[in-house]
């Protein structure tokens, strides 16, 4: 049902039913699309405030996405239809509108395309969604192969609903001008003064297609006639009716003819977009409308992915696991530090903490973040409900509702900042406020916490105004006395860790003061909060105390009894006691619920998180960020099995069941899976769909900092693995200041004690310090042992070019190497991950060769530019390596570096040569991706190729043919290769990734 590709980059589902709702999603920092494998789609736009350009077929809100979003035959999607002009039998790709039983369906989520492969009625459909790394367009591609031993006569229909536009104004028409059908609307409005505000939206969308159409039609309700989407009376008909849309509801339909002979494949590519006029479309058609547009395109924009390739790569006895942390965790963590949710007004605690994220994976983001946010601080040390992050936006929605949290996220997530970077210079940066007012970042940061120690009651407990944390606790303390109980031990965390940095800033009174106000704070929350055995959520308006055991609906809720953890407020003996209450209270096969029991309807002075249906939401669902907050607690602790146990349950999978109730892909983390495990069980672990939450930042940094226990402080990196105790060893390679830590650490009996040894000498508080870039650190041992730190050259293995021997790590490659160079025009850098692992897998070497016994080949490289495509590599050729016949005289493995990045390659050679080819995500041979092996016929073999290892002489026998079709090499290339066999099996040892 679902399977990942070997080097993880892809998942695969295999059934349009089992998991419905299961997609992917694309983005760059102006648009996102979330495409589900039926093919239903939501797309987002900045202008700069959220647009859209394709639209549900009648008014809809303005929100984004919303959770387990219901899907209907007239939602947004992107569809193509397919007719045999022979029967007249109709099927759809990727599955919807038509629904038809397919032979074969494959839905393909990459890390930076999207893609379907289905087979019906003896054709094949493959459809491929691409977008560049800056404009606002989807670039689709759509193959048609005919897989019968006899012509075939098939319509091809891509059918993209532009939807419901406007109740103003709106209309669509074929334009051959600009190849493509266009709608225009008109932004509705009332005032007068939003005229002006609209007056340059881009109201405009278009379909534009690279080759002509038969025909076309460009309003819905004629394409669909009294058949519905399931049968459109259009397609009954020999062709398209070419009507337009007078204000009525648009639509983009093209149809094309074709008569394919055996084996034979078309293919047609589009853009579908946004514009502000016909000059932008007719840009944008040039710019990207072509073979060479795509191929471009797909290459940058998985460069572009690729820079939030993060820090970490483990290797542990869940390879499910593995998976995720090593490709999907960082992607999803770099999304929201990179756009910001695509939002102009973040709320302030979650643009802090999506940019806690970014420490680990581009640094510079974060710390541009925290300059922007404290730069709107308010007069008073509060910092606002949002953050404004573009020129003339507006706090809107959720931050015009007052809540009381936002200063406790400053030194919460500085905290990884600082571990992360040891950049303790950004607290002397001096920033000018809103204002007008200028403070440095370190005064700033005094005046937040001034602010949390002032917004206390007459008990010492943090006032909730309409909303902590949890924004739909709305109702605990809009009459102004109302507290809350998880902000109170928060406070006293967030200011336990301010007083921290003071002292190392030599503010020793600072620190007194802080921690002094930290105790007080944590006292009263003891003398009012706690309730024997677990810590209340608030206390009302009305001096209603909720969140404790008389309550039978929210009787107990996780984040106070996380905080209290982390602040201290906790005792040993009170730890002891809230555990057990949160496991058998709060723990679901799905994770750990954000409180228990649900409620079933209002409580007036609670709020709206009680009428949010049972187990959704913030109404006792498995929220994940309040479970990560748990997990970060538990690591703080050692409870390093129920730390695990929690995390591992945010990821779905692996069985197939767990996927199939979750009904999601494990290739990022939802906000929540559904709650209320006792109560409706049918629905509980049901994901929410939704990749926007604080949860991932918090994620990654628990298995950086909690299980792979490799945190930094001021002076160095901190070694304490915390392993399961079903683990017996870890290994994980780590940058960390622009240095590599390659880890392997192995558990023996129960110890789990850590001692560090460099030189000879123990390391205090296993701390490694006066760590120097560029240098790579190997720590190996065991747990109850002592582990050694040993530096080692950073590459040692010459770089070969053509079979000689001419470079070491950063001299430039002969100019023969080199083809053809890639289009763009410059090639952008990869943060890369060392493995663990370096060496060729084959200890020893075949000295002699047999005659061959099939036609020879020359043992030939090629690297392009491109992705893999279904049937060759796409894009231009990079580089080209020949080696001199018999194979056996390169048994010694040499790495070939790439100049820029290589996203596909082919390796040609006799299997008597026994050659193969590792591929690794950076130079001189460094973080192995995948494993090539040569053969005579072509294979296109995926990845983003820095740099690859070649040996030969390898004794090894060809396993048995899969009978799939074979990969043929661009007809530009063959000649750089020789004769070839442009039909072949394909090997399984070759990954299509």
């Amino acid at each position: 049902m679902l399977r990942s590709t070997e080097d993880g980059d892809r998942y695969e589902l295999l059934s349009p039913t089992a998991l419905p709702k299961a997609g992917g999603f694309l983005w760059n920092q102006k648009m996102m699309i979330q495409i589900t494998c039926r093919g239903y789609a939501t797309a987002q736009f900045m202008q700069p405030e959220p647009s859209k350009y394709a639209h549900a077929p009648n008014l809809e809100a303005k929100t984004f996405m919303q959770p387990e979003q219901n899907y209907y035959a007239h939602h947004p999607g992107r569809f193509v239809y397919v007719k045999d002009e022979e029967t007249g039998q109709l099927f759809s790709a990727p599955y919807e509108p038509v629904r038809a039983p397919l032979d074969r369906f494959v839905f393909s989520v990459g890390k930076s395309d999207v893609g379907w492969t289905i087979e019906h009625l003896g054709i094949r459909v493959e459809l491929t969604l691409v977008i560049p790394t800056h404009d606002v367009v989807e670039l689709w591609s759509v193959k048609i192969t005919n897989l019968t031993a006899r012509p075939r006569r098939v319509s091809v229909y891509p059918y993209f609903p532009f939807g419901y536009m406007s109740w103003m104004n709106q209309e669509a028409e074929w334009r051959s001008d600009l190849g493509g059908i266009v709608s225009n609307s008109i932004t509705p409005y009332q005032k007068a003064t939003d005229y002006f505000k609209n007056k340059f939206l881009k109201d405009k969308s278009y379909f534009l297609c690279e080759t002509t159409p038969t025909s076309w039609e460009a309003m819905q309700q004629a394409f669909e006639g009294e058949g519905g989407l399931h049968a459109p009376s259009s397609l009954q008909q020999p062709e398209l009716g070419r009507s337009d849309a007078r204000y009525e509801t648009p639509v983009a339909v093209v149809q094309y003819r074709a008569e394919l002979k055996t084996d034979e494949q078309r293919e047609y590519r589009f853009l579908f977009g946004p514009a502000y006029d016909d000059a932008e479309i007719r840009t944008v058609r040039d710019k990207y409308l072509s073979k060479e547009g795509f191929a471009q395109t797909a290459s940058e924009y998985a460069a572009y992915i690729a820079k939030g390739r993060g820090c970490l790569q483990i290797e542990t006895p869940d390879k499910h696991v593995d998976n995720f942390v090593n490709n999907w965790l960082p992607r999803q963590c770099y999304y929201h530090g990179d756009v910001n949710r695509l939002t102009t007004d973040p709320q302030t605690r979650n643009y802090l903490q999506d940019n806690m994220g970014m420490s680990y994976i581009k640094p510079e983001v974060a710390r541009k973040a925290f300059l922007i946010a404290v730069a709107q601080q308010e007069k008073n040390g509060a910092m606002p409900d949002g953050i404004l992050l573009a020129e003339g936006a507006e706090l809107k929605y959720i931050n015009q509702i007052p809540h009381t949290d936002h200063c406790i996220w400053l030194p919460v997530t500085l905290e990884a900042y600082l571990s992360e970077t040891g950049d303790y210079a950004l607290l002397k940066e001096e920033v000018k406020g809103m204002h007008g007012d200028t403070y440095t970042v370190f005064e700033r940061f005094s005046r937040a916490m001034d602010w949390l120690l002032s917004a206390r009651d007459e008990r010492g407990l943090s006032y909730i105004a309409q909303g902590d944390w949890c924004d739909p606790l709305n109702m605990v303390g809009y009459k102004g006395k109302g507290v809350s109980g998880w902000q109170t031990v928060a406070t006293a965390f967030a200011l336990k860790l301010w007083a921290d940095v003071c002292e190392h800033e030599g503010k020793a009174d600072l620190a007194a003061q802080y921690r002094a106000g930290a105790k007080i704070v944590n006292d009263a929350a003891n003398e009012h909060l706690w309730d024997g055995d677990w810590f209340a959520r608030g206390i009302t308006d009305d001096n209603v105390t909720f969140g404790i055991k008389k309550d039978t609906e929210g009787r107990i809720w996780l984040n106070p009894q996380t905080w209290s953890i982390l602040s201290g407020a906790a005792s040993t003996e009170q730890i002891a006691r809230m555990l057990p209450e949160v496991d058998s209270q709060m723990s679901t096969p799905y994770g750990t619920v954000m409180f228990a029991p649900p409620y079933s309807g209002m409580r007036e002075d609670v709020g709206r998180v009680t009428q949010k249906y049972p187990g959704s939401a913030e109404n006792g669902s498995v929220y994940n960020h309040a479970a990560v907050f748990y997990v970060h607690s538990l690591y703080s602790i050692g409870e390093t099995d129920r730390a695990y146990d929690v995390l591992r349950k945010m990821i779905p999978g692996p069985s197939e069941e767990d996927y199939v109730q979750r009904g999601q892909l494990p290739v990022y983390i939802p906000n929540y899976y559904r709650g209320a495990y006792q109560q409706y069980p049918r629905t509980a672990g049901r994901s929410s769909q939704l990749f926007n939450t604080g949860t991932v930042s918090w994620v990654y940094r628990s298995f950086i900092e909690g299980l792979c226990g490799l945190r930094g402080d001021a002076e160095g990196l901190c070694i304490q693995p915390q392993l399961p105790s079903s683990w017996d060893a870890i290994k994980v390679t780590r940058l960390f200041r622009d240095a590599t830590f390659v880890i392997d650490i192995r558990r023996t009996a129960d110890v789990t004690d850590v001692v560090v040894e460099f030189e000879g000498k123990v390391l205090p508080g296993a701390r490694f310090t006066n760590i120097q870039p560029g240098a790579t650190w190997l720590v190996a041992g065991a747990l109850g042992q002592r582990i050694r730190v040993e530096e080692v050259e950073e590459f040692t293995r010459p770089i070969v070019v053509d079979g000689a021997t001419t470079a070491r790590e950063g001299d430039d490659l002969p100019e023969e190497a080199m083809v053809e160079q890639v289009v763009a025009s410059s090639v952008p850098e990869i943060s890369g991950i060392p493995q663990v692992d370096i060496d060729s897998p084959f200890s020893s070497t075949q000295e002699g060769q047999p005659e061959p016994t099939e036609p020879v080949v020359p043992i030939s490289v090629l690297l392009f530019s491109g992705p893999p495509g279904p049937k060759e590599c796409r894009g231009n050729v990079m580089m080209n390596i020949r080696l001199p016949k018999p194979g056996s005289q390169h048994s010694t493995p040499k790495c070939y570096n790439v100049p820029g990045i290589s996203q596909c390659g082919t390796f040609v050679g006799n299997m008597d040569d026994g050659c193969q080819a590792r591929l690794f995500n950076e130079p001189n041979c460094l973080t192995f991706a995948n494993l090539a092996v040569f053969t005579p016929e072509q294979r296109a073999v995926g990845g983003l190729l820095r740099s690859i290892e070649i040996t030969c002489g390898i004794k090894s026998e060809m396993p048995p043919p899969l009978n799939l079709p074979g990969i043929q090499l661009p007809p530009n290339a063959q000649a750089a290769v020789g004769k070839v066999n442009p039909k072949s099996n394909l090997d399984a040892r070759n990954s299509n990734g």
